[in-house]
């Protein structure tokens, strides 16, 4: 695996944003995977069936991480210093555990929240 898609990523896939598909293209020997919240943001996104099976078929096409404990202690970490001086969320902290504990990097547009929890391991793609 070469890391993971933060949900902006994926939606502007999902839109077919032209930067995010062509750097989807660019890297499509590539493997990425989506943590459990992201599938879910993305899905909870929908506002109507088409869009709910639109979401679901470029949801499919990507792995899934899983969380162990230790990510999730990290989560909580990561929350307890980051979120008053950074304003990071609960959401953003689980987003970034996989990341973290596989040391891969976390592909999002929101470097001002993940920075703090991943330094440079959260990448701007394009």
């Amino acid at each position: 695996m070469d890391g993971f898609l933060d949900t902006a990523i994926l939606i502007d896939i999902y839109r077919g944003y032209q930067p995010a598909q062509q750097w989807l293209q660019n890297n499509q020997n590539k493997t990425y995977a989506l943590s459990p919240i992201v599938r879910l943001e993305a899905m909870e996104g929908s506002q109507n069936k088409q869009q709910l099976t639109k979401i679901k078929k470029l949801l499919d096409s990507f792995p899934i991480a899983t969380y162990q404990n230790h990510d999730l202690l990290w989560a909580m970490q990561q929350l307890e210093t980051y979120h008053l001086s950074h304003n990071v969320g609960m959401m953003d902290c689980l987003i970034a555990a996989p990341s973290y504990s596989q040391q891969l990097p976390l592909l999002t547009r929101n470097l001002k929240h993940f920075k703090p929890l991943l330094n440079n391991l959260a990448q701007r793609p394009y």
